[in-house]
C-alpha cells in the first residue's frame, strides 16, 4: 500500500503481486481502476497485458483478473471522475514518444481527462527542467533510472506523492523513465458510500 484515503472502500494507490496461477472473483470498480504491469503479464477476461501495459477500467466497469505467470502491477483506484467512461488499454513498448518541453525529455501520452493528465516521461542523462509548481498535485513512479530534484534522490521503484500547489525543480543526471500523473489530486473526493 503506497496511498489510502478512506476504509475499506478508499482512494488507494498500491502495488498488487500476483502469484503465478492466482485468479480473482469478479469484481465492479466503483471508482475506477487504473493500472501499469511493471512485470510478469496481468490478465482478464478481454485480454493479456503484459509488462509496460496501461490499463484504464472506467468508474462501474467489471472484471475478473487473473494471472498464469505472476505479475506485478502499479495500481490505483477511486481515482477516476464520474463522466470518464473511456476504457484505455496502451502497449508502452510500442507506443509513440513525443518531443517534451524541453531538450532530453521525451513523452508518451496516456490519458487526459478533464484537470488529469497521465503519461511516461523520458529523460535523457544531464537533463533538467525548469522550476514549477503543480496546481493540481502530482505523483510519480520511477520505472528506471534515477529522477532527481532539489529535495532528493529517487531511484527505480519509488513513488512520490507532491500535493497541490508544491514545487519543485527536477532533473536527472543518469537518465531515467518515470510514470506521471497529474492534477488529480485537486479533484473533489469521490462519494464511496
Amino acid at each position: 500500500m503506497l496511498e489510502r484515503d478512506g476504509d475499506e472502500v478508499a482512494r488507494a494507490t498500491s502495488l498488487v503481486r500476483y502469484a503465478p496461477g492466482s485468479t480473482f472473483l469478479a469484481h465492479s470498480h466503483g471508482g475506477g481502476e487504473e493500472f501499469f504491469v511493471l512485470d510478469g503479464v496481468f490478465s482478464d477476461e478481454r485480454g493479456d497485458y503484459p509488462a509496460g501495459t496501461y490499463v484504464r477500467n472506467p468508474v462501474g466497469s467489471t472484471h475478473a483478473p487473473s494471472s498464469r505467470e505472476g505479475c506485478l502491477i502499479l495500481v490505483k483506484l477511486w481515482q477516476m471522475q464520474p463522466d470518464d467512461q473511456q476504457r484505455v488499454v496502451i502497449d508502452t513498448t510500442r507506443a509513440p514518444w513525443f518531443p517534451g518541453l524541453t531538450k532530453g525529455l521525451e513523452v508518451m501520452p496516456l490519458h487526459s481527462h478533464g484537470y488529469e493528465t497521465v503519461a511516461l516521461v523520458k529523460w535523457a542523462p544531464g537533463t533538467e527542467f525548469q522550476p514549477h509548481r503543480h496546481w493540481g498535485g502530482e505523483e510519480i513512479f520511477v520505472l528506471d533510472g534515477v529522477f532527481e530534484d532539489e529535495f532528493g534522490t529517487y531511484p527505480k521503484g519509488t513513488w512520490l506523492r507532491n500535493p497541490s500547489g508544491s514545487h519543485h525543480t527536477p532533473f536527472s543526471r543518469l537518465g531515467c523513465l518515470i510514470y506521471v500523473k497529474t492534477g488529480h489530486l485537486s479533484q473533489p473526493k469521490s462519494s464511496v458510500d
